[in-house]
């Protein structure tokens, strides 16, 4: 980084920090940028005219101009939400979203093509009868052309998809079964959702992403998606990069009191397969679930704070990684607190804000690994 960048990045504090409501020094984004990082956040569109929606509120909104240089719609963009009907899109939500990023500056990223997982279908879609045979197949095929490329037209502004989301079973590392897939072929279907996203997105970076976490437990899960990735390879499937979701603690519920078993030897081992393979990696979706953490705020703070600065540390030592996505940038509107709740009924303090928009140690935590983080070029 040369002197005229090092100084643009210590120029840039954040708008209200010298109202004292936020961080003395330059915003997270600007300390991931000057390691050649995008750092952003997931942000939900709410409802309009109330408070019930982060995007809504105020005070959340200047945290995201603050410190974020990439928003991703939470869920606005996922088949349920936006996908009635067979026919219709319901784009406003997501719209909402795209214009706030255009009108701040803020880049696009999108979330998600394909959720390929029978759960999160719309009813109408788990319930639709393509028939059987080549007919089949055809109409399974033309409905997630279709709607990939209405979706990826719809906005031009997104630089990067997840593409294909959580396909693989973390009990036995199995592709999932789902309507199309039955009709069109497991590979089959997630080889065409990555051909036709690059056909109507080339420049865009296209991502597998799913929740294989560095955690004791997740073996068969992280086995799976190397074996997912490797198949992209053979058959030429335009993938750029792994989206690794990063949701710490959460996945490993043998782990009581504490926020999970981390493999450091057998997760470096897992990202060395995947960058290997030519891959990219981007953190997707980082929090901290404190739901088995004592209630004292202090001990939780420091410990999220703690796991966050270490998992960070060993993420960005890869220069393969690109992008730092918090999963929301304040506690109340974590996903988290209606997740897996606390036994103590307490609010989880999951994200790098807390609910007085004052930055948390995690922030710090953050901030610290950028900080440290080697450049990439």
């Amino acid at each position: 980084m040369g002197l005229g960048a090092a100084a643009a990045a210590a120029s840039a504090v954040p708008a209200l920090a010298q109202a004292g409501e936020r961080p003395l020094g330059p915003s997270l984004s600007a300390l991931a940028k000057a390691k050649g990082v995008r750092f952003g956040s997931a942000v939900g569109a709410g409802k309009p005219g109330s408070l019930t929606g982060s995007l809504e509120d105020p005070r959340y909104r200047q945290v995201l101009i603050d410190e974020c240089g990439v928003l991703v719609p939470e869920n606005e963009l996922k088949w349920y939400a936006l996908r009635p009907d067979a026919k219709a899109f319901a784009f406003e939500r997501a719209d909402r979203i795209a214009a706030f990023a255009k009108a701040h500056d803020i880049a696009l990223r999108g979330h998600t093509l394909l959720w390929h997982h029978p759960k999160w279908f719309p009813a109408w879609l788990n319930h639709y009868d393509f028939g059987s045979g080549p007919a089949g197949k055809a109409e399974a095929q033309a409905m997630l052309v279709s709607h990939i490329a209405k979706v990826i037209k719809h906005y031009p502004q997104i630089d990067s998809w997840d593409v294909v989301n959580e396909t693989i079973d973390p009990q036995d590392g199995s592709i999932r079964r789902t309507v199309l897939s039955d009709v069109m072929g497991q590979e089959a279907t997630l080889d065409v959702a990555f051909q036709t996203a690059r056909a109507f997105a080339p420049k865009a970076r296209l991502v597998y992403n799913d929740y294989m976490g560095w955690e004791a437990g997740n073996e068969a899960h992280r086995a799976g998606v190397l074996k997912l990735l490797e198949g992209f390879r053979k058959r030429g499937t335009p993938v750029d990069a792994l989206g690794v979701q990063s949701h710490l603690g959460t996945e490993d519920p043998a782990a009581p009191g504490s926020l999970g078993r981390p493999q450091d030897k057998p997760w470096r081992a897992f990202l060395d397969e995947a960058t290997g393979m030519g891959y990219d990696l981007l953190i997707t979706e980082f929090d901290v679930n404190d739901r088995d953490l004592p209630g004292d705020v202090a001990t939780r703070d420091t410990a999220g704070a703690s796991v966050a600065k270490a998992y960070l540390d060993l993420m960005l030592d890869y220069r393969q990684t690109k992008e730092v996505l918090a999963w929301g940038m304040v506690d109340k509107y974590s996903w988290l607190q209606n997740f897996t709740p606390r036994k103590d009924g307490l609010p989880k303090r999951a994200t790098l804000y807390d609910d007085a928009y004052k930055p948390k140690p995690m922030r710090e935590a953050v901030a610290a690994a950028f900080r440290a983080a080697p450049v990439r070029t």
